[in-house]
């Protein structure tokens, strides 16, 4: 099972923090959703962990966790859906793990890929091309192919932007699903909705933690006007780690 553990943790771009001294620790098997104003730092937190950037103080320790054991969905909007690949070469990465980048797709393969469509709604679409698709149905792809992954740790960038209510219903089925067999599952979230009925565990983020632990103590009234205000309060001019101080 898989851990995560935030020791002291800021994270930035060209020694400009986004992220601020974050401490705390995800349990294994928990569901968190990770809440917050636009440019509080929630995207630049998974790419932290994705290791794609480096804490400039700090560290993140993943527990319990090898190489190849953390599945990452990236926000729809960066995905090239003009790419000439079909649903089922999208959803095939999803086996790098056992079948190496280069790796052949063989029968049985086909008939994983054709199980992970079918759990996200999309029999009979393996042909398609992405560019055919609407951004639902890409996003149930992308979904099939975290399936196929079989991580422990799974990361979910505003996995329902832009997406109709039936497949936002369908998908969070799927992170019942995984939550259901022990995985630790992280999603950054804008709904405030959704996050309190389907996710136990939120961290409140505005730069840094406003709050984090159970989700109706989290979302408190109290907690989401601090998060804006605290949001409002830092400049991208700032000094390091330095929030503007109210005149």
């Amino acid at each position: 099972m898989a851990a995560l553990a935030f020791e002291n943790v800021t994270l930035g771009y060209g020694r400009h923090p986004a992220v601020h001294h974050l401490k705390g620790r995800l349990a294994p098997g928990s569901l968190t959703a990770v809440i917050g104003p636009n440019g509080s730092g929630k995207s630049t937190l998974f790419k932290g962990i994705m290791g794609l950037i480096h804490p400039m103080e700090g560290h993140i320790h993943l527990e319990g966790l090898a190489p190849g054991e953390i599945a990452y969905l990236p926000q729809l909007a960066d995905i090239d859906r003009s790419f000439p690949a079909t649903v089922q070469e999208l959803v095939a990465l999803g086996l790098w793990k056992s079948r190496g980048l280069f790796g052949g797709v063989g029968k049985a393969d086909r008939a994983n890929v054709a199980a992970a469509l079918s759990a996200v709604g999309l029999t009979g679409f393996a042909r398609q091309t992405l560019d055919k698709l609407s951004g639902g149905q890409v996003q149930r792809a992308l979904f099939a192919r975290v399936l196929l992954q079989d991580a422990k740790l799974i990361l979910l960038d505003e996995p329902f932007t832009a997406i109709d209510a039936k497949t936002t219903e369908d998908l969070v089925d799927v992170i019942r699903r995984w939550h259901g067999e022990k995985r630790t599952v992280v999603a950054v979230l804008h709904d405030i909705e959704l996050v309190r009925r389907h996710f136990p565990d939120c961290l409140l983020m505005a730069r840094e933690a406003v709050a984090w632990g159970k989700t109706l103590d989290v979302l408190a009234p109290a907690n989401l006007t601090r998060a804006r205000a605290m949001n409002e309060a830092w400049d991208d001019k700032a000094p390091w780690c330095e929030p503007v101080k109210a005149a």
